[in-house]
């Protein structure tokens, strides 16, 4: 279960960072879009994309999301991809996404299949820095 702020963090149009293991061992992190269907986080990706064969190979992978209104304020999913979601509804929830996100339906996909990322928490924590981010260090 994702908790709160986490959920609804992971349910408006803010960012997250989504780290997947690459077969050498090294992290990988892309920018990404982000849900939750309030028991899993959701990752919309293609079969062609690293990050899809990456999760294929590791299922433990790491979301951090920030508030778009205080990038001080973010949430950390630590889990793993439990379950996979093809075809016609993750073509739907990218144009879903991309209504929240961008406000216009997703392009037509050009190379690979759409797919959901279910990811299971196993740890969850939000941390916020609070007020102003601190001044510039001075030379």
């Amino acid at each position: 279960m994702i908790d709160e702020p986490a959920r609804s963090m992971a349910q408006e149009p803010n960012f997250a960072a989504f780290t997947t293991m690459l077969p050498s061992g090294q992290p990988m992190t892309h920018v990404m879009w982000v849900d939750c269907d309030g028991e899993h986080l959701l990752i919309n990706t293609e079969t062609h994309r690293a990050k899809f064969h990456n999760v294929e190979r590791n299922p433990l992978v790491c979301v951090t999301i920030w508030d778009r209104n205080d990038p001080y304020r973010y949430a950390e999913v630590r889990g793993r991809v439990v379950d996979i979601i093809k075809g016609a509804v993750a073509r739907q929830h990218i144009d879903e996404l991309s209504m929240r996100y961008v406000d216009h339906p997703y392009p037509p996909d050009k190379i690979g299949e759409r797919v959901i990322l279910k990811i299971s928490e196993e740890r969850q924590r939000v941390k916020t820095l609070g007020g102003e981010p601190p001044p510039p260090a001075s030379i």
